[in-house]
């Protein structure tokens, strides 16, 4: 895991600048400086604009009385993104934006979210008995010996 976060730490710096330095010098170094800050600009007001949103949906999901599990998604995401638009270059730009909208998210919490988190087995538990001493899984695949405590 370290080597990877290394490598990722590394690979996409210059991955980013060896793109900056081949779009420089295709169009000029003002046209990628303007490139970047209006990217810059654009990425903060859609920050400011979908964070809003994904907090009064939260806020909404609380005030239903369920749990708002898709809005701290997006919100994490928005967080993100903005992270990634504070660095420049074409890529983490890229994918910066791709979770300021709406869709992009979609798309990442159908396709991407499930293969990131795919070794992560989730126990999902139900209530049982307090008398009982063990809890079953909603599937009933694994049982998982333990008391329960009345609060």
């Amino acid at each position: 895991m370290l080597l990877r976060l290394l490598l990722l730490f590394v690979t996409v710096p210059l991955v980013e600048l060896y793109l900056l330095l081949q779009l420089a010098s295709v169009t000029g170094a003002a046209a990628t400086f303007a490139l970047v800050i209006i990217t810059g600009i654009i990425g903060s007001w859609l920050a400011k604009r979908e964070g809003g949103i994904a907090w009064q949906k939260f806020h909404a999901a609380l005030a239903d009385g369920r749990m708002p599990s898709r809005e701290i998604q997006d919100g994490l995401m928005i967080v993100f993104a903005a992270a990634m638009l504070l660095t420049p270059g074409l890529l983490t730009d890229l994918f910066g934006f791709t979770m300021l909208i709406p869709a992009g998210r979609n798309f990442i919490r159908k396709h991407v979210m499930p293969k990131l988190f795919q070794g992560f087995g989730s126990v999902q538990i139900r209530a049982s008995t307090f008398d009982d001493n063990r809890v079953r899984s909603f599937d009933d695949s694994r049982t998982v010996e333990g008391k329960a405590v009345r609060r």
